[in-house]
């Protein structure tokens, strides 16, 4: 969270959403818990880019029994299950439909979930200060989108989304890893420097998920 002298928090990925947040990530008896909006936009892409009974078919696979409403926390499994049968029922178009899905969530998060001065005293420092201030203010708020998983940031350019402790009934697919990817890198082309990118490789194995990011911006 991005403070001013006075202490007064300036900046919230989920904002007024927390206040609804149920469980603690150690209370291993309740699923975690997500923001809705990572499901609520990867389902307005699918409904725009998928004929009608493909995109029944996967929220239906998915158990998504309704799209949530965006006023609480979801439970993380949805968001891997529509992943993973979005993946299994259009291996190709997955990977731009999740793209498209993380920049619309970051547009989202930038509208409606930070300050206005925040966003503009990010886009007015220089670009290795704002990159440090927007990683330590999205790492306060992780759990509302890795869930189970763990975030850990390098620097302001940096970061690993391990998911080996998670116990995940599901493997998350691909997608979910991409979908990580696009969301930073349009936070940072909005916030930091239009020209950043995001690249990462996923490593996986019998005890391995992870994803490994690096954000690279233009300074040109």
């Amino acid at each position: 969270m991005l403070k001013n002298a006075s202490g007064t928090g300036l900046m919230s990925i989920e904002g007024p959403i927390i206040a609804n947040r149920s469980v603690e990530l150690s209370d291993v008896e309740r699923p975690a818990l997500v923001g809705p909006h990572a499901v609520i936009h990867a389902v307005d892409v699918m409904r725009e880019c998928l004929d009608s009974r493909t995109y029944a078919q996967v929220l239906a696979d998915a158990q998504l029994e309704r799209v949530p409403s965006g006023l609480d926390m979801i439970p993380e499994i949805d968001v891997i299950r529509l992943h993973r049968w979005l993946a299994t029922h259009e291996p190709v178009a997955c990977f731009p439909i999740a793209e498209e899905a993380a920049r619309r969530t970051a547009d989202y998060i930038i509208a409606n979930r930070i300050p206005k001065l925040a966003t503009a005293l990010l886009r007015i420092l220089p670009t290795s200060l704002s990159a440090i201030l927007l990683m330590k203010a999205i790492r306060r708020h992780a759990w509302t989108f890795i869930g189970a998983g763990r975030f850990d940031p390098c620097g302001g350019w940096r970061f690993t989304i391990d998911r080996t402790q998670a116990n995940d009934a599901v493997i998350p697919p691909a997608t979910l890893f991409r979908w990580y990817a696009g969301v930073f890198e349009t936070l940072y082309r909005r916030l930091i420097s239009p020209g950043c990118r995001c690249s990462f490789r996923p490593i996986r194995g019998r005890e391995s998920c992870t994803g490994d990011y690096l954000i690279r911006p233009n300074l040109t």
